[in-house]
């Protein structure tokens, strides 16, 4: 265990009795004494404290930063207004996704948060591709927390009442209780909340701040996987990868018409070619939820088949969901069978078990939009 890297929280979570397991190369909370369920629950219902420090912060700096990063992703930097946040995607060549991200634009840079699994070669890919046009700073003295759920925004003003102004996906910089941070009103869990991004001389004064607060409880990597299943959101490595496109994984409302084929700055990014194509023609597979009929859970790697056991597809993550009390599933599906309604059937332990394509969520997001 000593080759894991560890998060400025990394005592508060042993002391809170969490039981810690390696993730990302980090030795990190996948719960505490109260359980996975508990925790899930107590973040729809009140409000949740994540440490996800080992996430990758870095400042783009330099006037042309926007149009650099540009090069790299399908999405709309270059408009983005200050102190608003956008969805990314790194693609490659081919139009597979070497990463998802967050960008919010703020008055002297870019603040990039990229995912921890991925974040060296994130920072290289920047690097190397944006070298000579903007300063990439990656900023690892920076711990980040995530305050999620409908109390989320009660307990922050109670630091600082001005929080409460901010809608989805727009960000500031606040001092909550005198301590300096830069926080964003977005989340990784379908609830209203906040992610924070603080020194790591702070981070421990303030978990202990939030966590004083009666609404508020620690919650670990377990809970976070199910909350974020349940709001239907992607997680790297396993519902996106470097094979998988946009339009394979549903997740083309990322890519704003101006950068689509025809739009003011269409293209001009690794695999636009094959990704425009792809917006105009289709593909043969793509993500879709599921919902169970029966209690059977259906993890990821379970096939999917149609009626007659013909194989249409694979689960990419699953889990019994605890808000909506059924089995819940993103999978990649032939497209001939992603149609909402359609019955398919999932194996597990050799046996069929019936599911039902559903949009997404499958439970409805409360973000706040003013």
């Amino acid at each position: 265990m000593s080759s894991l890297l560890q998060t400025p929280l990394h005592a508060l979570h042993v002391e809170l009795g969490a039981k810690m397991v390696p993730f990302a190369g980090y030795d990190m909370p996948v719960q505490y004494p109260t359980g996975v369920m508990a925790e899930h629950k107590h973040t729809r219902a009140s409000a949740g404290l994540f440490d996800v420090s080992h996430m990758g912060q870095v400042r783009l700096v330099g006037a042309d930063a926007a149009a650099a990063l540009e090069t790299l992703v399908p999405v709309d930097i270059v408009d983005l207004g200050v102190f608003k946040q956008r969805y990314a995607l790194f693609t490659n060549e081919q139009g597979g996704l070497l990463d998802d991200l967050m960008v919010c634009k703020r008055p002297d840079d870019l603040f990039v948060v990229v995912n921890a699994g991925c974040k060296d070669q994130d920072i290289a890919h920047m690097q190397k591709h944006l070298a000579g046009r903007c300063e990439v700073i990656p900023v690892p003295e920076r711990a980040l927390l995530a305050l999620q759920g409908p109390e989320a925004v009660t307990v922050l003003s109670r630091l600082n009442p001005e929080v409460a102004k901010l809608t989805f996906m727009t960000g500031g910089f606040f001092k909550l209780d005198g301590i300096d941070t830069f926080l964003t009103r977005s989340g990784y869990t379908g609830e209203d909340g906040y992610e924070i991004s603080v020194h790591e001389d702070d981070a421990v004064a303030l978990a202990r701040k939030l966590l004083g607060h009666a609404e508020v409880k620690p919650i670990g990597l377990g809970a976070r996987d199910s909350l974020r299943l349940e709001a239907g959101l992607c997680l790297y490595g396993h519902d996106i990868n470097e094979t998988t496109t946009p339009v394979a994984a549903s997740i083309t409302w990322a890519i704003q018409k101006i950068r689509r084929a025809g739009g003011r700055r269409a293209g001009g990014y690794p695999g636009a070619t094959v990704i425009d194509d792809q917006l105009a023609n289709g593909v043969k597979r793509k993500r879709v939820g599921l919902v169970g009929k029966e209690r059977m859970p259906v993890r990821e790697g379970a096939k999917i088949v149609a009626a007659d056991g013909a194989e249409i597809g694979v689960v990419t993550s699953g889990t019994l969901g605890p808000t909506v009390n059924q089995p819940v599933a993103l999978a990649y599906v032939d497209t001939a069978h992603a149609a909402v309604g359609t019955e398919v059937f999932a194996v597990v332990r050799d046996k069929r078990t019936p599911m039902v394509v559903s949009s997404t969520p499958f439970t409805p997001n409360r973000y706040y939009r003013g």
